[in-house]
């Protein structure tokens, strides 16, 4: 997976769990949770969207990682290779 793919991953994945979310306006280090008001049930389900649908598997100690477009998109490409 590219970066440019786990970008779009992401984007979609928020989509799914925060509809109409405006992504363009999101800065690339934005706090997803506090950019798009999101609550705890709304990143689980971010996170299991994005787990899903990427295909890795991703543990608690991860979701630190989680919380911005680059540090997700970093995320995704170092562990799908």
């Amino acid at each position: 997976m590219n970066r440019t793919e786990a970008l779009e991953l992401v984007k979609d994945s928020i989509s799914r769990v925060v509809p109409g979310a405006d992504l363009e306006a999101l800065g690339p280090e934005d706090s997803f949770r506090d950019a798009l008001e999101m609550d705890s049930l709304d990143f689980l389900g971010f996170i299991e969207a994005l787990s899903s649908r990427s295909g890795v598997r991703i543990e608690d100690e991860d979701t630190r990682h989680l919380t911005t477009l680059t540090g997700t998109a970093d995320f995704l490409v170092a562990r799908a290779g």
